[in-house]
């Protein structure tokens, strides 16, 4: 008998899809439940269904959510539920409440445990508390970073003995070497775009205030009065990121030396024909998939100093972590990379080896089925859930948000 897995993520969810076809060899059935589209899942034979939520909501919203969630769960069936992102790890657990088991992996802590907005201050001890409730129904916590297993073991947000480091969702990296393979050439790609002797300096990641993107800007200037013929190329959303997004009008301030391309899907082939990766996130994350696309491609990478990104750059070694919001030590960074373009290159060698060794997708695919199958074979013991508290605890703390406690 194939156990079926259901596997919650958001609107992101389809670049997990290497993930979910790996755990359906491995003899899993899975159903993929995400807010973002259909299409994705389909052309892989993976099976999907839309669950709507919005990442920005607050307050009785989020209620409505849950119970959708559980009339979702219910119609499905599944032996084992896997969540991926902050919102399906608050509303899965609370949804399926012990039902079935619920593994949880916390993909980095985000915008309310990076920012120090009022907003986001006063969210932390709310955020705590959900994720304190979500864990008496969750069989297991995975962690892609030991920062945040240590902080959710320091503030008791997890049962003892329940948290498990699985560092990253895996990279497929014989796929990405094929896109590689099948890209148009570097140089015909720096042609379209007009980079053709440019020292291209590229960030993928969504075009938010707290991705750093801000700070990225601010370095342009300091950057062109050493390397005049650096451009700088950003890959990814604006529009569909609410208040957090950067102005369009930010961005075409620099131009033409900073191009916006949006959203894209060749992105291994854009990474192919740049020099180094910029990454001056204010998140906590968790492990990046942008960071270890990059060092695939053998890029040194300039990153924050932040959970997530510290476990792919080691400082001086295949490239630089600097402060976050820090423009002058970033600017500073970029310079040195690309004025020794043979100590960037022999960073980037070291990257690949290091992703190749440490990311790529079947070792990590082989933690979460052993994780899977312990849990099952507990379950069938009758262990693993925790006293639940009242359920009117978990209406209230609904009530009060789920939302807005990270990105």
């Amino acid at each position: 008998m194939n156990p079926h897995l259901v596997c919650v993520g958001g609107e992101d969810h389809a670049l997990r899809i290497p993930f979910l076809v790996s755990l359906r060899e491995r003899g899993f059935r899975v159903t993929a439940v995400s807010s973002g589209g259909e299409a994705a899942f389909s052309r892989h034979g993976v099976a999907h269904r839309r669950y709507g939520f919005d990442r920005f909501a607050n307050g009785s919203e989020e209620w409505g959510a849950i119970r959708r969630m559980r009339n979702l769960i219910s119609e499905l069936r599944p032996d084992v539920v896997q969540s991926f992102d902050t919102k399906p790890n608050l509303l899965t657990p609370l949804a399926v409440r012990g039902k079935v088991p619920v593994i949880r992996t916390i993909n980095g802590l985000g915008w309310t445990f990076s920012s120090l907005e009022p907003r986001a201050l006063g969210l932390r001890p709310v955020f705590c508390g959900l994720q304190w409730l979500s864990s008496f129904w969750t069989a297991a916590t995975v962690f892609q970073n030991r920062d945040d297993q240590a902080f959710f073991e320091r503030y008791r947000l997890i049962a003892r003995g329940s948290g498990r480091l699985i560092r990253s969702s895996g990279i497929d990296v014989d796929a990405f070497a094929m896109a590689r393979h099948l890209a148009p050439p570097a140089m015909k790609m720096r042609e379209e775009l007009g980079l053709e002797s440019a020292e291209v300096v590229i960030f993928v990641g969504r075009l938010t205030r707290q991705k750093g993107v801000p700070t990225l800007l601010k370095a342009v200037p300091r950057i062109l009065s050493k390397r005049p013929d650096a451009r700088f190329v950003l890959v990814g959303p604006w529009e569909s990121e609410g208040p957090f997004a950067v102005d369009k009008s930010d961005i075409d301030r620099y131009a033409p030396h900073v191009i916006a391309l949006g959203p894209r899907r060749d992105v291994p082939a854009l990474l192919g024909m740049a020099d180094l990766f910029a990454f001056p996130t204010q998140y906590r994350e968790g492990i990046p998939r942008v960071l270890l696309e990059a060092g695939l491609a053998g890029l040194p990478i300039v990153a924050s100093r932040m959970p997530g990104c510290n476990d792919v750059v080691e400082d001086g070694w295949n490239g630089y972590l600097v402060s976050p919001h820090d423009a002058d030590g970033l600017a500073a960074r970029i310079i040195d990379v690309l004025s020794d373009r043979g100590r960037g290159k022999i960073m980037g060698g070291r990257s690949v080896e290091l992703v190749r060794e440490q990311f790529a997708l079947p070792c990590v695919v082989d933690q979460y089925c052993d994780l899977y199958k312990n849990v099952l074979s507990d379950r069938s013991q009758g262990g693993l859930v925790r006293p639940a508290p009242p359920i009117l605890l978990e209406e209230n703390a609904a009530k009060r948000g789920l939302g807005g406690a990270s990105r």
